[in-house]
C-alpha cells in the first residue's frame, strides 16, 4: 500500500520546467586530441575537466540526495529528480570519453583515483558543507557552460562529435544551475556558510584544474609542444575568459544572489535549436517537434 501511494504521489507530481533529460548522442572516440579550437592548452584544460565529471556529479547527485526528503515544494522536487538525471547522464558520458582516451601516452587514472580518495573523504562531511561545495561547483559550471555558448567563433572551429558532447552539457548545466542552491537555501539558508565554501572551492578548483591539465599538457609535450599558435590563442583564451566572467563569478557573493538571475535565456534556446537542425540531434529535435505540435 506504501509503495503504491509512494507511486501515486510521483505521478501526481508536477513537471519541472524548462528542464530535459536528454541522451547524449556523440561517438567520443571520433574525437581529435586538440579539438578545442586546435590548441592545446585549451584542450587539455577542458579534458582535464571531463576527467572530474565522472565522480563530480555523482558527488552532486549525493549532495542533493542527503536532504531531498526536506524539501516541500513540490515544483523543486521535480527539478531535483531532472537534475538528478541529467547529472547521470554527464557522469556517463564523460566516463564514455574519458574511456576512449586512455592510451599509453595520455593517463588519466591516477589523477582520478586521488579524486576518488578525496571523493570518500568529502561525504563524510556535513552535508550543508556537501551542498554548500556543490551550489559552489554548479555556479563554476553554469558560468563555464554560458561562456562556451556566447562564443560561436570558438565553436566553430569544433568537429561535430565535441559539439554534441560539450554544447549538450553546457545547456544541461545552465538548466539546473539552481536546483541545488534552491534545495540549499530552503533546507539551510545559511548565505554565510556558502559564500565560505565558495572562496575554499574556487582556490581547490583552480589548483586542481592547473595541476591536470598541466599534466595533460606534460605527458603531451611532443605533440602539444610544436603547436605555438595554438597555445599562444588558448592563454589568450583562458585570460579573455577569466576576465569576462569574473563579474557573474563575484556576483555569488552578493546577499540576494540567485542563480537565474544570469540570463542564458536566449542562447540557450538558439543552440537547442541548432542542435536539432544542424547536428540533427533527435532529443533537441523531439522538443522542437513538441514545441510545433503544442
Amino acid at each position: 500500500m506504501t509503495q503504491v501511494m509512494a507511486e501515486k504521489s510521483y505521478q501526481n507530481r508536477p513537471k519541472a520546467i524548462g528542464m530535459t533529460v536528454r541522451k547524449p548522442q556523440f561517438n567520443p572516440t571520433a574525437i581529435r586530441r586538440h579539438y578545442f579550437a586546435n590548441s592545446p592548452i585549451m584542450s587539455h584544460l577542458l579534458t582535464a575537466l571531463s576527467s572530474t565529471f565522472p565522480i563530480g556529479e555523482q558527488f552532486f547527485v549525493h549532495s542533493v540526495r542527503n536532504v531531498r526528503d526536506k524539501v516541500k515544494d513540490e515544483q523543486l522536487q521535480a527539478q531535483i529528480s531532472v537534475f538528478i538525471g541529467q547529472e547521470a547522464m554527464h557522469s556517463k558520458a564523460h566516463a564514455d570519453f574519458n574511456q576512449a582516451w586512455r592510451r599509453d601516452d595520455y593517463q588519466l587514472d591516477r589523477f582520478q583515483a586521488w579524486l576518488a580518495r578525496k571523493d570518500d573523504y568529502v561525504k563524510n562531511l556535513h552535508p550543508k558543507i556537501q551542498l554548500a561545495i556543490t551550489c559552489a561547483f554548479e555556479h563554476f559550471t553554469a558560468l563555464l557552460g554560458g561562456y562556451i555558448l556566447r562564443h560561436p567563433e570558438i565553436l566553430a572551429t569544433l568537429d561535430e562529435d565535441t559539439v554534441k558532447l560539450w554544447v549538450w552539457h553546457a545547456i544541461e548545466e545552465i538548466e539546473h544551475r539552481a536546483v541545488a542552491f534552491d534545495v540549499y537555501q530552503q533546507v539551510y539558508g545559511d548565505d554565510k556558510i556558502r559564500r565560505r565554501i565558495m572562496r575554499s572551492v574556487t582556490t581547490g578548483f583552480a589548483s586542481l584544474t592547473f595541476y591536470s591539465a598541466t599534466r595533460l599538457f606534460l605527458q603531451d609535450k611532443r605533440k602539444s609542444l610544436p603547436k605555438v599558435g595554438g597555445n599562444l590563442l588558448g592563454f589568450y583564451l583562458i585570460g579573455k575568459m577569466f576576465v569576462q566572467l569574473l563579474p557573474e563569478y563575484l556576483s555569488y557573493f552578493k546577499a540576494d544572489f540567485h542563480p537565474s538571475e544570469i540570463d542564458y535565456s536566449e542562447i540557450v534556446n538558439s543552440w537547442r535549436q541548432r542542435l536539432a537542425t544542424e547536428y540533427l540531434h533527435s532529443e533537441f529535435q523531439k522538443e522542437l517537434s513538441a514545441v510545433a505540435y503544442s
